[in-house]
């Protein structure tokens, strides 16, 4: 078990919206090169009663002096501890892409340590653990992760052209391809805590029968949500996406949004 300082957890978990009687805790979790900076936008849409932090991986950012996690146990196993620390309020996950397999990691191991079932966790562009398909991105040269990264959208023409952008995130981008690509999910029983996995009807990553086998990885309720768009639907749905994960979580009274 990873012994965390208040320091350390506060190098994983990034507070985007605090909250002083919090009902729901919403943790994020980014795709592969993304940031916490990428859920930002999300605190506007949250009602009163919702806190919202957001994961910043090691090897970006204010982050960008360590290494990234070399497996999913260098990113799974801080942030459940991280989460541990914090004061006890019902926790939801979501994560995109990577950051869906990532969440999925840590509420099995929060579930494990006795802090679960948890209020859901919705898995967003990413199929589930045994429908995973072969893919190789992290093994070719920077045009091969430039390549896929325009086959993706969701990152600008303008950092893709910038050699000294590139210089900087490429870097991190192949270390996060290579955990994802090389991963191998545990074996072991469905979590408790209920999914959601959402997904866009156009996405290349993943398809509606990939996405809807993640009903086997749970053994209680399951969703599935399909929204118009490729693998960023996220970005122009980003309202409807945030109350869907509400509606998971059982919050959908019509509480204000924050100011």
């Amino acid at each position: 078990m990873t012994i965390m300082t208040t320091e350390m957890r506060d190098r994983w978990l990034r507070c985007q919206r605090a909250d002083p009687a919090p009902r729901l805790r919403l943790v994020c979790f980014p795709h592969a090169g993304g940031a916490a900076g990428f859920f930002r936008t999300w605190a506007g849409r949250l009602p009163y009663g919702v806190e919202l932090y957001a994961v910043q991986y090691p090897g970006r950012q204010d982050r960008i002096g360590e290494e990234p996690a070399a497996d999913m146990d260098g990113l799974a196993g801080p942030v459940a501890a991280a989460l541990e620390e914090l004061p006890d309020v019902p926790i939801a996950l979501f994560g995109h892409s990577m950051g869906a397999a990532v969440a999925h990691e840590v509420a099995r191991r929060l579930e494990e340590r006795g802090r679960g079932p948890l209020a859901g966790l919705v898995v967003s562009g990413r199929p589930a653990p045994d429908r995973l398909r072969a893919a190789g991105v992290h093994l070719g040269g920077d045009a091969a992760l430039l390549a896929d990264l325009r086959r993706l959208g969701g990152t600008s023409e303008e950092t893709l052209a910038d050699p000294a952008l590139r210089a900087l995130v490429l870097p991190t981008l192949r270390a996060d391809y290579r955990l994802v690509e090389t991963y191998e999910p545990r074996p072991g029983a469905p979590i408790r805590t209920p999914i959601c996995a959402c997904l866009g009807d156009a996405d290349p990553e993943v398809d509606v029968d990939e996405a809807a086998a993640w009903a086997d990885q749970t053994a209680g309720a399951f969703g599935l949500r399909a929204f118009p768009g490729d693998h960023f639907y996220l970005v122009a749905h980003e309202g409807e996406l945030v109350r869907e994960v509400l509606r998971h979580c059982r919050l959908s009274d019509p509480w204000p949004s924050a100011p």
